[in-house]
């Protein structure tokens, strides 16, 4: 069995390792001691499993990715309602997972669970069914997600947090450590705290994408539209509510991109709401 497979892709394959018959193997696949592959794997040419690695499902790892010991991906969701129908998990290409990730496969009839290109999930992070991450999305260790949980591209999840169940996360944002996020996060925003609360824009992250100080500059003229500081002390919500604010800052920066984006994001369906800079104040 093992030794058609390496044959059949110019894969290699450890002897201790179990690659079942109907797996499908590209161009210098390496399969490291003591890993399994299931029979509707599909690993895409450079993919490398270092050791006691396991895959099932129907679960595609694109060109190049790099998976460490003691990870399982495509295995079943931890959703009650699950009945063993068969559902996807894909890891985009060049995508690196350290030590004990775990990715479920999705759930339900047409389910899925999707990773993106160039992404790094470090140690114990764990990604559950039907989450869709977008390209270059940094997970540290700890992170734990609940089931259909979306991250933007480029953005950053810090060490233990906890994103519930059907949580957004735009692109670009960031997501303190120890953060536990009920609500959606931004495109381009900073959340922090045991109960995440907006503290501004992810200043750090675009200056490190390069965003000209100009740009940043009319995103914070921006932010402060929407999020007006309070006037005096226990001022919870000066002004009008968030929902009668969008229009008028739409119609003041609405052409820029980035806040375009931002807007849209706010003004998308969500089952969470929006996470705010204070708890307290009104949110629309």
């Amino acid at each position: 069995m093992k030794a058609h497979a390496a044959a059949a892709a110019g894969a290699a394959i450890h002897p201790t390792a179990q690659v079942a018959p109907g797996a499908v193997l590209g161009a210098g696949v390496t399969v490291g001691p003591w890993c399994v592959v299931g029979p509707y794997v599909r690993l895409g040419a450079g993919v490398r499993l270092h050791s006691a690695v396991v895959v099932e499902g129907h679960t595609i790892l694109e060109d190049g990715v790099e998976v460490y010991p003691f990870c399982t991906i495509g295995l079943p969701p931890q959703d009650l309602k699950y009945a063993d129908e068969p559902t996807s998990c894909v890891v985009g290409a060049r995508t690196v997972l350290r030590e004990g990730v775990t990715i479920h496969r999705g759930t339900g009839p047409g389910g899925g669970t999707h990773v993106g290109a160039d992404c790094l999930l470090m140690v114990h992070a764990h990604v559950a069914h039907d989450c869709r991450l977008g390209d270059g999305v940094i997970i540290v260790n700890n992170v734990v997600m609940g089931g259909h949980v979306v991250i933007g591209d480029g953005a950053r999840i810090m060490g233990s947090a906890a994103l519930h169940q059907f949580v957004r996360v735009g692109a670009g944002a960031v997501v303190g450590g120890l953060c536990g996020v009920e609500r959606d996060v931004i495109p381009y925003g900073s959340v922090l705290g045991n109960r995440a609360r907006l503290a501004g824009l992810n200043w750090v992250g675009l200056k490190r994408a390069g965003v000209p100080d100009e740009e940043v500059r009319l995103m914070r003229r921006a932010f402060r539209a929407l999020y007006p500081r309070p006037t005096k002390v226990g001022n919870k919500g000066a002004g009008p509510v968030l929902r009668e604010r969008l229009p008028a800052v739409r119609a003041a920066y609405g052409h820029h991109p980035r806040i375009a984006e931002m807007l849209d994001f706010m003004e998308a369906p969500s089952k969470r709401g929006l996470t705010s800079p204070d708890r307290l104040c009104d949110e629309g």
